[in-house]
């Protein structure tokens, strides 16, 4: 505890540091005020309904990733997801078109094209997307008033409208968060959304246990806490263990320009991708919701195993997502062709390997084995609610037990606060992880 304060006070000592973090719960303020902000015309009494809808099935997951914005009608109701599917797909063509490749190529004038091309094609998703959350809604409230001023041609207009402004508002705020505040903006706006439905499902989930209407009871849930808590340390000794320590499986690696005798590793990670893959994963998920509301489609055996995030095709498809998408963006993120191609301009070598298209064909093939056990353990991370479900924990609560919710949460709180230990250490400050205090003493004493 006494190292937790002085490292409080450490921050608020370092001007730059204090300023980012008070940024960056402004920006969260405003975020979670706007989320409140019920859509001209509606009556936000009449909304039980539409509660009611998002309280279980992937409507619930949508809901949590908005923050409770989905369920209150809000103008931050779509919240970010749009612009995760966005990128997946300008990612994707990365990958395919040679266009996309090129501007990859052109370093920073090429990102800033690919950003606004993501940002154009957010908007058309929100185009589409908003009326289809508005027909819903008239779905769900038919017969209660909701809709004060009518809900005819000039209101569906104005509130795909007011509903696209928001979620590019809500862009805007990552955007400056990332800038302006600590860690990256659109995984901070999306685990706040997530944080924010964590003391209501708590809540609902004691009342419940209380209650007895599921053969619950007090002890009931308390084993519950203590399975969260399990899970919740499970899930950050492993993600803290791979990220620490990289997978040194690449061989010594020699160049004209190195030190005599010294030796360089290639660092290959196990969990390069970081939580991406699962928001990627994610938002795949939700094209079967978005199709069936778009066709107005009635149940079905396949949507309705679609839907449900305790049955076996849904969790098949999603871990199938989840391994496709770390491999995918693992390819991304470290591209053997161009890590063969530094080598060779710098003189450098794996020894019994040819230099060029041999080396990447190596690194490639070193990557793919051990990319493939961080897959599995995210995946598996990742269908934990469903076992939660299965045994009766409800939804709301059930997504805290692992899952996107569980791995975000921690991948992003990780992340911030390791930028908040970078601060720390460049000032010769103790950080906030024990990694940090380590290299912060090697710090002082040279």
């Amino acid at each position: 505890m006494k190292k937790i304060i002085e490292t409080i006070k450490n921050i608020w000592r370092i001007e730059d540091l204090r300023t980012r973090i008070l940024i960056t719960l402004l920006f969260v303020a405003i975020y979670r005020f706007g989320s409140f902000i019920v859509l001209p015309g509606i009556d936000p009494g009449s909304l039980q309904k539409l509660q009611e809808q998002t309280s279980e099935g992937l409507m619930s997951l949508l809901n949590m990733f908005s923050g409770g914005a989905f369920s209150n009608a809000s103008v931050f109701a779509l919240g970010i997801m749009p612009y995760i599917s966005a990128s997946i797909v300008i990612q994707l063509l990365a990958v395919a078109v040679p266009y996309f490749q090129k501007m990859q190529r052109e370093g920073e004038s090429g990102r800033r094209k690919i950003n606004q091309y993501t940002r154009w094609l957010t908007i058309a998703i929100l185009l589409f997307q908003a009326p289809l959350y508005l027909i819903n809604l008239q779905a769900q409230t038919a017969g209660t008033g909701a809709f004060l001023a009518g809900d005819g041609f000039w209101f569906m207009i104005s509130s795909t409208v007011i509903l696209a402004a928001g979620s590019m508002f809500i862009l805007w705020l990552g955007e400056r968060i990332t800038d302006k505040g600590i860690g990256n903006g659109v995984s901070i706006i999306i685990m706040i959304g997530i944080i924010a439905r964590m003391p209501s499902a708590i809540v609902e989930e004691f009342t419940t246990a209380l209650s007895g209407a599921e053969g619950g009871g007090l002890i009931k849930f308390l084993f519950e806490i203590i399975a969260l808590l399990a899970v919740m340390a499970f899930a950050i000794v492993l993600v803290k263990a791979v990220r620490k320590v990289p997978v040194q499986y690449a061989r010594r690696v020699e160049g004209s320009h190195s030190v005599s005798g010294a030796r360089q590793y290639i660092p290959l990670k196990l969990f390069a991708a970081n939580v991406m893959p699962i928001i990627f994963a994610q938002a795949i998920m939700f094209i079967p919701l978005t199709l069936a509301q778009a066709a107005g489609a009635q149940s079905s055996w396949a949507l309705s195993q679609f839907l449900d995030h305790t049955s076996i095709l849904y969790n098949a498809v999603f871990v199938l997502l989840i391994v496709a998408f770390t491999y995918f963006y693992t390819a991304i993120t470290l591209n053997p062709v161009q890590m063969a191609e530094d080598m060779k301009r710098n003189n450098g070598f794996i020894p019994g390997v040819k230099p060029g298209k041999a080396t990447a064909d190596y690194l490639d093939n070193i990557m793919s084995h051990i990319t493939l056990p961080g897959s599995l353990f995210i995946a598996l991370i990742a269908i934990l609610p469903a076992f939660a479900g299965l045994i009766g924990v409800k939804q709301s609560f059930a997504q805290f037990f692992g899952g996107t919710s569980l791995l975000i949460l921690v991948g992003v709180v990780l992340d911030t606060l390791q930028q908040i230990e970078s601060h720390l250490l460049v000032r010769h400050y103790d950080g906030l992880l024990n990694a940090g205090h380590v290299r912060a003493r090697t710090v002082n004493a040279q």
